[in-house]
C-alpha cells in the first residue's frame, strides 16, 4: 500500500513517513496496551464505539505524536544514523509544514473524543499534554521513557472512562504495568542510539542505566509481569489470562538473548518484539472473557 503512495503520490510520501504510517510498530505498541483497558473496562464485551474510536485515536496520537517528536528533534536526527532520514532532518517538510499536520491530527482526535463522555473529555487534555511534552523531556532529564511511559499508558484511564464512567483502581494498576513496561523497551530502543545520543547531547535511560542497562530491563519487565499477575489475582481471572503473562514473558526472555551484546541492532529488534509481547497478553485476555 505505501509503495504505491510512495510512487504514485510521491509529495505525500514524506507526510507518511513523518507520521509513521510505514512503520506501525509504535501504533501497535500503543494499541495492545489500550485494547487490555478497554476489554477489562466492558468486562469482556466493551461497546462498538468504544473499541472504534479508541482505535482510531491510537493511530492518530501515535502519528500525532510521532509529528511533534521529530518537530522537537529536528535539530538533532540528522546527526543520528538511524533517524538522519527523517523528513524533517532531510528538508523534505518544513517546520511549518509538520507542525500544521500536528495540529490537523489533533484536531482529528478533538473531534473522536467528542463522542465519548465528559470525563473521558476532559482526561484527554492530559493524554495531549504528555504527548507534546515528551519529546522535549530528553533536553532535560535521563529519563523521558518515564514520560513516554506516562503518554502511552494515558489510553487506560481514559477507556475505563468511556466505558465505565469512572477510574477505578484497577485502572491505574494496569496503566503502572504498561509505565514500567514501556520504560523497559523505550530503553532497548535507546541502546540503538546510545552512541550517537552522547554525541549529540541527547539523554536517555539507556545513557542512565550505563552498564546496568540489561539487569534495569529485565527488573523493569519483571515488575510489569508482576503488576499484570497482581491484576489477574483482582479480577479472579484463570488460567487463560497467566498463559498470556507466562508467553509475555518469553518474549522477554528472547530480547534478552537479542541485547546480551548490546548492539546497535539487535537492540532495535529485541524493541520491535515487543509487539509480540503486549499481543500474547490481549490473547490471554480475550480468551479469558471467551
Amino acid at each position: 500500500m505505501f509503495a504505491f503512495v510512495e510512487h504514485r503520490y510521491p509529495a505525500l510520501w514524506p507526510y507518511i513517513q513523518l507520521m509513521r504510517l510505514d512503520r506501525p510498530i509504535g501504533t501497535l505498541l500503543l494499541l495492545w496496551p489500550t485494547l487490555w483497558a478497554v476489554w477489562i473496562a466492558g468486562n469482556g464485551t466493551p461497546s462498538l464505539k468504544t473499541i472504534v474510536v479508541f482505535f482510531l485515536g491510537v493511530v492518530i496520537m501515535r502519528a500525532a505524536g510521532c509529528v511533534i517528536n521529530d518537530f522537537a528533534d529536528r535539530d538533532f536526527d540528522g546527526g543520528v544514523e538511524r533517524t538522519k532520514g527523517r523528513p524533517l532532518a532531510t528538508g523534505a517538510i518544513s517546520s511549518k509544514q509538520a507542525l500544521a499536520l500536528f495540529a490537523g491530527l489533533g484536531l482529528m482526535a478533538f473531534v473522536l473524543v467528542l463522542f465519548l463522555n465528559e470525563l473521558t473529555f476532559w482526561l484527554s487534555f492530559g493524554g495531549l499534554g504528555l504527548a507534546v511534552l515528551y519529546p522535549f523531556t530528553k533536553r532535560f532529564t535521563f529519563m523521558p521513557q518515564l514520560f513516554l511511559g506516562a503518554a502511552f499508558s494515558w489510553a487506560i484511564p481514559m477507556a475505563f472512562a468511556a466505558e465505565t464512567g469512572a477510574v477505578p483502581e484497577i485502572a491505574w494498576l494496569l496503566y503502572v504495568a504498561n509505565l514500567v513496561w514501556t520504560v523497559a523497551y523505550d530503553t532497548q530502543y535507546a541502546m540503538c542510539d546510545r552512541e550517537d545520543d552522547l554525541k549529540m547531547g541527547i539523554k536517555s535511560t539507556a545513557i542512565l542505566f550505563g552498564d546496568a542497562d540489561r539487569l534495569m530491563i529485565g527488573v523493569l519487565q519483571g515488575l510489569t509481569l508482576l503488576a499484570l499477575i497482581m491484576i489477574g489475582q483482582r479480577l479472579e481471572f484463570s488460567w487463560p489470562w497467566y498463559a498470556g503473562i507466562a508467553a509475555m514473558s518469553a518474549t522477554f526472555i528472547y530480547q534478552h538473548t537479542l541485547i546480551r551484546y548490546r548492539e546497535r541492532w539487535p537492540s532495535f529488534h529485541a524493541f520491535l518484539n515487543n509487539h509480540w509481547s503486549g499481543a500474547c497478553v490481549f490473547v490471554g485476555l480475550y480468551f479469558q472473557y471467551f
